[in-house]
């Protein structure tokens, strides 16, 4: 019976080297803390000087991260191509292999309207500078003439993206139209149907309230998401699928976001055409300071972050016009007027007459050819601005 029982000694031994075991791998535990925790704190401190105190750290999210918080839907199997796609690099880097060290990106946000997509394309391809930037082309789903169209672009760097999951994307279920929403002013009770009616009295439309989750979505993507533009501090130019770009916007938007510190540092942003979308401008020898216009409008990262910081305050909102949200809610919240340079003479238009959600086919459908008949003078091929030109003040227009 002894024979079977094991020495204390090599019991007290087993149990010394099982403590040594332990404690050694506690240590690298520790130090692999250690040594996370100084990397996080060398990637705060390595963040570009240019970045106000408002900025906060934000990697490019994960995609899936998002998908838990929010319980989106399953994927569909076009839902999920247009996710990969949106890693893609872009096209052209062949023909313009790299981007001006102070190029402005353009973001051009569309839906279905190729008649109108046609022209902008003609109007982008006759820009000065344009071959020296990259376009970012958002698409609020997938259509498949949009797409071509686009894919067709040869004068500068181009990269889409695609909303993963817009309503277009899932047209049989949320976020798209389920089989029991309520519509119009149904009344749910009566109905048997499911609706949260806004403040007028409307259940939810997806293909109208696609518009301002696909812009929320585009800034977030652009600004945070994108490989692409992960470093990039300077302006980024926002545009839609109706609005006529002139030869000489983007020279012009160069001047004003150089300028724009010292010319007018209560400027949040620098436009390409004047707030009233009706306005060609005044033609005054002066620069103009009113509020933030939807036509050709830019801004930098840490306006972004500004924003972004405002996030519950614009999806809460009551409006599914992102530019409305913006005045009603977001600017005011900062507390004082939200000032835009811009030139005298726009150097866009806004030429659209059907809506973003009208779009092609189905009923109620806007038919639109997308003729355009916009006069584009000498004076709107070259830099039309001048730094010594004192900034008038809009007091009236800035305040929302």
């Amino acid at each position: 019976m002894a024979a079977n029982c094991k020495n204390p000694r090599s019991k007290a031994g087993a149990y010394r080297r099982f403590l040594s075991l332990v404690l050694v791998t506690l240590v690298g535990v520790l130090l692999l803390v250690v040594l996370l925790g100084t990397n996080s704190v060398s990637n705060f401190v390595s963040q570009s000087p240019n970045e106000s105190s408002v900025n906060v750290l934000s990697p490019r999210y994960n995609n899936s991260d998002y998908r838990l918080i929010l319980n989106l839907p399953k994927q569909s199997e076009l839902s999920i191509q247009l996710e990969k796609r949106n890693q893609l690099r872009p096209r052209n880097t062949d023909l313009y292999p790299k981007l001006a060290q102070n190029h402005i990106t353009i973001v051009l946000y569309v839906h279905n309207r190729p008649q109108y997509l046609k022209v902008v394309v003609e109007s982008l391809s006759k820009v000065v500078g344009i071959s020296e930037t990259l376009l970012i082309v958002s698409h609020d789903g997938y259509f498949e003439e949009m797409n071509k169209i686009v894919e067709g672009i040869k004068f500068c760097q181009v990269k889409q993206i695609f909303a993963p999951f817009s309503p277009h994307v899932f047209p049989d279920s949320f976020p798209g139209v389920s089989p029991n929403d309520c519509k119009d002013k149904d009344d749910a009770a009566k109905k048997h149907c499911v609706g949260n009616p806004d403040q007028y009295g409307n259940h939810r439309s997806p293909k109208i309230v696609s518009l301002k989750h696909h812009w929320w979505w585009m800034m977030n993507t652009v600004w945070d998401g994108l490989k692409e533009t992960e470093g990039h501090t300077g302006h980024i130019l926002f545009i839609e699928e109706d609005h006529f770009i002139f030869p000489n916007a983007y020279r012009n938007l160069q001047k004003l976001a150089a300028w724009k510190p010292k010319k007018c540092p209560d400027c949040y942003a620098a436009n390409l055409a004047p707030s009233d979308v009706n306005s060609r401008g005044e033609n005054w020898d002066s620069l103009i300071a009113e509020r933030m216009g939807n036509v050709g409008y830019s801004f930098n990262r840490t306006i972004w972050r500004k924003i972004h910081m405002k996030t519950r305050e614009f999806c809460l909102f009551d409006e599914y016009n992102w530019d409305i949200t913006m005045w009603a809610t977001v600017y005011p919240s900062f507390g004082r007027p939200v000032y835009t340079l811009r030139g005298p003479k726009t150097s866009a238009v806004h030429f659209g007459k059907c809506g973003l959600h009208q779009g092609q086919g189905g009923r109620g459908a806007c038919i639109d050819n997308g003729a355009v008949n916009i006069a584009v003078e000498d004076v709107d091929k070259v830099v039309n601005i001048n730094s010594k030109w004192e900034v008038q003040f809009s007091e009236k227009s800035a305040r929302v």
